[in-house]
């Protein structure tokens, strides 16, 4: 309807119910519009004066001068209801939709996406996605696990988490174990910055320089670091590295070292050493337990804050690039808090594997 198609006469309670509503200031400023727009439409102004002076749409006026000739002064007031919406999803419905996610696979994927289950199920993907939220669901996430099988575990296990949490006194706990092939990668082209509306970027291809390999010792009590890179991870190197703990430790202290089961850590070589080193104890975390090796939290660190995102042009620039950090850390330390206990891995580790074996139970 056009505003020179709107005709209409203001009975004079009509005007000054609008005129009233118009000029007071504690009226909502929508609604004080609303009875503008009608007014100046009934002294015979033009749509696109009313827009001008209102600061509304075309379609706005429209709106109200129709509504006006529907409803009266009140309908301003009270606006326009609303159309019903869409019915709420019942929840046998949406119960069925979870149990679906969990229970089942399509049939050309390995796991469902908010479109394909919104196909399969006969609703939007907007309402998938409403219904994997109420119910925690992340199809699209997958976590990495391995259930270890150390027929040992829970000795090797509570002897770990006792240096943890209840260190030996007059000793130092280290958690130590090497980072191996870290490679020295320059991109082929420059990247771009980091700007407003822009991450920076990286060139997906790179050169190979070579690789280095990190030994770490964690001081479990302090959080500082006593690391060195070599070119290799062999026996011959771990040794180099147990001599270096040797020298950069208090002598009076006896040493906990908590390490993998790595071969190089166990050779004829290294026993030999041991033993002409008796402050230097030995505690191997159980198979497929690299989790329990505080160490492998710094691993990440580094590699997240200097390894991945970093470009080097040699192994001894990478070497260099890796020592600053220990370096820096090493200034204002910074100990990883276990807290752990060992009955509690126990209990998930039971949990796990009675699954694992419902499982296997169940594919028989």
């Amino acid at each position: 309807m056009k505003a020179n198609q709107v005709e209409f006469k203001l009975s004079t309670k009509d005007r000054a119910g609008l005129e009233k509503i118009a000029g007071d200031g504690n009226v909502a400023q929508k609604i004080a519009k609303r009875a503008k727009i009608v007014l100046m439409t009934a002294d015979g102004a033009g749509v696109m004066a009313i827009m001008r002076a209102v600061g509304v749409s075309k379609t706005t006026v429209w709106r109200w001068q129709a509504y006006f000739v529907e409803a009266g002064v009140a309908g301003l007031v009270k606006g326009r209801s609303k159309p019903p919406g869409k019915k709420p999803i019942p929840e046998e419905i949406k119960r069925a939709i979870a149990e679906k996610t969990v229970k089942e696979r399509p049939a050309h994927a390995t796991h469902w996406s908010v479109r394909l289950m919104g196909e399969e199920a006969g609703i939007s993907h907007t309402s998938v996605q409403r219904i994997w939220k109420e119910y925690g669901l992340k199809p699209h996430v997958v976590r990495t696990f391995k259930v270890s099988n150390d027929p040992n575990f829970t000795e090797k296990m509570e002897d770990v988490v006792g240096l943890y949490l209840n260190p030996p006194e007059k000793a130092l706990v280290l958690s130590v174990d090497e980072k191996s092939q870290i490679q020295a990668l320059d991109r082929t082209q420059p990247g771009l910055p980091l700007k407003k509306g822009r991450a920076g970027t990286m060139t997906h291809d790179y050169k190979r320089h070579g690789t280095t390999t990190l030994f770490a010792a964690l001081n479990v009590a302090t959080g500082e670091v006593i690391g060195e890179c070599m070119p290799r991870h062999r026996c011959k190197e771990f040794l180099k590295f147990l001599k270096k703990i040797d020298r950069e430790t208090l002598p009076h202290l006896d040493l906990h070292l908590i390490a993998d089961n790595y071969s190089t850590h166990k050779t004829p070589a290294v026993q030999r050493w041991l033993k002409r080193h008796p402050r230097f104890n030995l505690h191997f975390i159980p198979t497929s337990s690299s989790w329990l090796n505080l160490v492998e939290r710094l691993f990440a660190e580094i590699t997240r804050q200097q390894i991945r995102r970093g470009v080097f042009h040699s192994v001894p620039e990478l070497e260099a690039a890796i020592a600053e950090w220990i370096n820096h850390r090493n200034a204002n330390p910074k100990p990883f808090v276990w807290t752990a206990t060992a009955k509690s891995i126990t209990l998930k580790r039971n949990r796990a594997k009675k699954v694992l074996a419902n499982l296997a139970a169940g594919c028989k």
